[in-house]
């Protein structure tokens, strides 16, 4: 339902009504709490391959806790084995590789991307200590461009040192784009794109060029590179040229974006990456493997973004219900709060921006928040599966926004979700700037 429209009193109480038959109340939001509860969520997921876990704010510690929750109920009852997430595609092994136990406690804090991605320090040791004991620990995979598209480094250095060995006259494409990238490294695109804006027009499209030469020529030499390294380095080395290649593409789309400058829908790009990289490891995963997608709302709905009814962009989740039909699920999280902690992205940090609470949108009537208020729900924790959602007498879905951060997503709901996990409150993992 388009935002200006006023929801007719008779469709507002149908979806309340429907609201209270339908969403299940879930007892907690401790993940170490029995899963009994969680058990509606079986039928909504089915025997999807990929079920996603989204979050509608990033840094909320309700949704941080709830998706813990969610993940060892998928994990335990349902046989989920791997965990890909909204984190670099170059940076996942090395993570991966502590989460199963490898090295001490106190090396998180060297790993890149931690931060700016979501996996924090809470929930990375929580996953660590989980999979110390777990019958099958879970898998963790990296989807997304380099530190949250701050710098291109984690992808670009192991290639130089694959390059030495397989093709050494490409080597200096890769040192020239280390050289220029790493005088707007950051902690993510908030904070590199400011500074790469200040870059001279040469240097940046030096960048760019010397990615493409790299990229082009590793594709064109493929059997060159395979004889000399393996089928599967060659595959690896080659995402992260793509990643690199993709990160110094986002870095001028999101400047693009803050000063507003940018081309339409130039944010698809790093979401068609991520959707290629989940597809890139689900190919070379075991027989059988299911998956948990963590990362916001927006990158997982199966619905293009708009915004004020203007194609915003498409999204990961778009691409992966196309490529995956059935064997995709995507669950939404939102919350009935009256503020959330929102990214001021001033510079700041070591990330480029700060957490300020800030007023959350109304929860007006047709939004998911209002009909969990409207059927007396607004303070519980509900999961609601989106399949038999009632709709208007056109035909329009009567759940028609749920927030964004800040704001409100306008969206058919039950053909971008298909559930939504709702909590009452929204509180932040950190109370000052990174």
């Amino acid at each position: 339902m388009p935002e200006n429209t006023v929801m007719p009193e008779h469709d507002r109480a149908r979806l309340a009504g429907w609201i209270r038959e339908n969403a299940a109340t879930l007892d907690t939001l401790d993940p170490d709490a029995p899963l009994d509860d969680l058990e509606p969520l079986r039928d909504i997921i089915g025997d999807a391959r990929v079920v996603a876990l989204g979050e509608g704010c990033h840094f909320v510690r309700e949704f941080t806790t709830a998706r813990r929750r969610l993940l060892r109920f998928l994990a335990e009852r349902c046989g989920f084995t791997a965990l890909a997430f909204e984190f670099g595609f170059a940076e996942g092994p090395a993570l991966d590789r502590w989460l199963r136990g490898e090295g001490g406690e106190d090396d998180l804090a060297a790993l890149g991307g931690t931060t700016a991605s979501g996996v924090t320090g809470e929930l990375a040791r929580w996953l660590r200590r989980y999979n110390a004991t777990a019958a099958r620990p879970l898998r963790f995979l990296g989807i997304d461009v380099p530190q949250a598209g701050g710098t291109l480094r984690p992808a670009l250095e192991p290639v130089a040192g694959y390059l030495r060995e397989v093709d050494p006259d490409a080597l200096p494409f890769v040192e020239r784009a280390l050289e220029i990238s790493d005088r707007f490294a950051g902690g993510s695109v908030a904070a590199a794109a400011p500074v790469w804006a200040g870059l001279d027009r040469a240097d940046q499209d030096a960048l760019t060029a010397a990615l493409g030469r790299v990229v082009l020529r590793a594709r064109a030499l493929e059997p060159r590179y395979v004889e000399r390294g393996g089928r599967e380095r060659y595959e690896t080395a080659l995402r992260r040229i793509e990643a690199a290649w993709h990160a110094d593409y986002m870095v001028g789309a999101l400047n693009g974006v803050f000063t507003g400058t940018g081309l339409p829908l130039d944010t698809s790009v790093r979401d068609h990456f991520m959707a290629g990289s989940l597809l890139w490891h689900l190919d070379r995963a075991e027989p059988g493997e299911r998956v948990v997608l963590a990362a916001h709302n927006n990158h997982i709905q199966k619905t293009a973004v708009h915004y004020d009814g203007e194609l915003f962009g498409y999204v990961m989740g778009h691409y992966l219900a196309g490529a995956l039909g059935g064997d995709y699920r995507a669950i939404a999280m939102t919350h009935t709060a009256d503020s959330v902690p929102e990214m001021n992205p001033d510079g700041s940090g070591e990330v480029g921006f700060s957490l300020v609470d800030t007023a959350a949108a109304p929860a007006r009537p047709g939004s998911v928040e209002g009909a969990l208020l409207d059927a007396g729900l607004g303070s519980a924790i509900t999961l609601t599966g989106l399949r038999h959602a009632p709709r208007a007498a056109d035909g329009d879905a009567l759940l028609g926004g749920i927030r964004s951060q800040s704001s409100e997503m306008v969206t058919p709901v039950p053909e971008a979700f298909d559930a939504v996990l709702t909590v009452p409150s929204a509180t932040t993992h950190f109370t000052t700037a990174f």
